[in-house]
Parts: structure tokens; C-alpha cells; sequence
């Protein structure tokens, strides 16, 4: 018996959910020989406000989880994203043009990533923080905090699910939650990563993606009054520095755009925190 395939219909991933835009506007993917493959969601103005909401209102219970309890959550997330292997090495292959070999590497790259990060949950306050040398009899100790909801422009000429995880993973180890816009040509990887995140144990809120077009997207995000930090990874082709601009009016904290993917560095974590310097007085016996 001959049978319709059904085809997926990718949306957005905003507060633990799975709307469509609010424009109704979608855009089709093609395949790098042209083939039509999917439509993807077309994200808008306020499609992103949306995401900034349920970024804030999921921030606290993200940070005030223990260090712990961060890094075993995100490391669940690599053992589903294993499971779920072939899936995104066949969406790699028709969107990218990659071959086998070379969307199987991706993937096992972007867990190898996602998993080096989970495991600084715990670790890396040991190594940002310091206790000060001061004279007096008190402790000075200075501490890092995450800044709050990041906005990120995830990497756009490199691979679709290891550029996305290399951007998204640091900015969740320290408690921060994420906006992110992931690559516009090949967003599938994206929302089925965002299934993942949704069958595992990341509180809904905690990572957003909006997928579109970063061109549009990246100047309300960084005007956006309520984001606190904008990371630029993938805003190369962009004006990044008309973005700067935009977020200095908010005092927001910045990265500059980063040549292919983002590699694995502990101060990819720590420029998303702000360090809380704390007195306390020795105690006496």
C-alpha cells in the first residue's frame, strides 16, 4: 500500500513550547543543489519579545539551581542528543551537503562540546573566583554571577548544530538563559535540538531559539531593554558594531563575532558573568 509521507513542520521553540510565528511568515530551506527540503518558521520582532519574556521569567530558578544539579541537567541533554544521532546527521547531510562521514563528525563533535561545558558547571567559580589579599581582618572574596537572559547570534558559516551548541552551551553553564537565532539557512538542527532540550530536563524558558533572519533579528535584539548581554558569535556578516552601538544605550554586555565556530574556552563562560565582590568580617576565638 503506497502511503504519504508526513513532513515535519518546524517552529519556534519559545518558553518550552513550540509556536508558530506570530506574523505567520515562513521561508523554505533548500538543499545547497537547490531541492526544497523544509519551510522553517520566519521569527519577528515580536516573536523575539516573546522569547525575551519567558527568558526572564525562567532565569531565577535557572540560576538559583545548584552548580550541580546545572551540569547534570545540561548533560542529559548530550545523552539524548546521542540517542537522537541519526536524525540530526540525515538533517546535516540534506541541508548542508555534507557527506556521511563529515555530518556524523559534526555530531559527535557537538556532543564531545556540549558535554565539556556541563562538566565546568561545578568547577569553573573555583577558577573565575579569587579570594583578595586586603589588610584588615576580613574575608574579600569576589565571585562570578551569571549576567542574566543573553541574546545570541549563533555561528552562520560553519556547521549548523555544532555552531549552535558552541554558542548556547557556555552562556547556560553559569545560569544565564538564552534568545538565540540559530543559522539561517539551515535551521532544522536547531528546533530538533530544541526537541531534545524539550524531552530532557531544561526548564521551558531557559533556551529560545527563533529562527529567520539574523539581519533582521540582531538590531531589536540589541536594543531589546530587558537582554542583558548580546553575544555576537555569528553576526560576522552583519554590522556588529552598529549593534555595539545599540547595546551600550542598555549598558549591555557584548562579544564580538567569532570566525567559524566558537572553540571550547572557559572564557567563553566567564564573559557572560558579572563578578559580586563580598566582605566578611573573620570570625574571632
Amino acid at each position: 500500500m503506497n502511503r504519504l509521507t508526513v513532513p515535519k513542520t518546524y517552529k519556534l521553540f519559545i518558553g518550552g513550547k513550540f509556536p508558530r510565528s506570530e506574523s505567520g511568515r515562513v521561508y523554505e530551506v533548500n538543499s545547497p543543489s537547490g531541492e526544497f527540503v523544509a519551510n522553517a518558521a520566519q521569527g519577528s520582532r515580536k516573536d523575539l519579545r516573546d522569547a525575551v519574556v519567558a527568558a526572564r521569567a525562567a532565569q531565577p530558578g535557572w540560576s538559583g539551581a545548584t552548580a550541580y544539579n546545572r551540569g547534570q541537567v545540561l548533560y542529559r541533554i548530550a545523552e539524548v542528543l546521542e540517542g537522537r544521532k541519526a536524525q540530526f546527521v540525515e538533517e546535516i547531510m540534506l541541508v548542508e551537503g555534507s557527506s556521511a562521514k563529515e555530518a556524523t563528525a559534526q555530531v559527535d563533535a557537538a556532543i564531545d562540546t556540549w558535554i565539556w561545558y556541563a562538566g565546568w558547571a561545578d568547577k569553573y567559580t573555583q577558577v573565575a573566583g579569587q579570594a583578595n589579599p586586603i589588610s584588615g581582618p576580613y574575608f574579600n572574596l569576589s565571585v562570578p554571577e551569571p549576567t542574566g537572559v543573553v541574546g545570541a547570534i549563533a555561528a552562520q558559516a560553519s556547521g549548523s548544530l555544532l555552531g549552535l551548541v558552541a554558542t548556547i552551551a557556555p552562556i547556560l553553564v553559569s545560569g544565564n538563559t538564552v534568545v538565540v537565532v540559530p543559522r539561517e539557512d539551515a535551521p532544522l538542527t536547531a528546533i530538533s535540538f530544541a526537541e531534545v532540550m524539550a524531552t530532557s530536563d531544561v526548564p521551558g524558558g531557559v533556551v529560545n531559539v527563533i529562527t529567520g533572519s539574523p539581519a533582521e533579528l540582531a538590531p531589536w535584539m540589541a536594543s531589546h531593554a530587558d537582554i542583558n548581554a548580546l553575544d555576537l558569535a555569528g553576526a560576522g556578516s552583519l554590522d556588529w558594531a552598529s549593534l555595539q552601538i545599540a547595546a551600550a544605550e542598555t549598558l549591555m554586555r557584548t562579544s564580538s563575532p567569532v570566525e567559524g565556530v566558537p572553540g571550547l574556552s572557559l572564557n567563553r563562560i566567564t564573559t557572560f558573568t558579572e563578578v559580586k565582590t563580598v566582605w566578611h568580617t573573620k570570625s574571632l576565638i
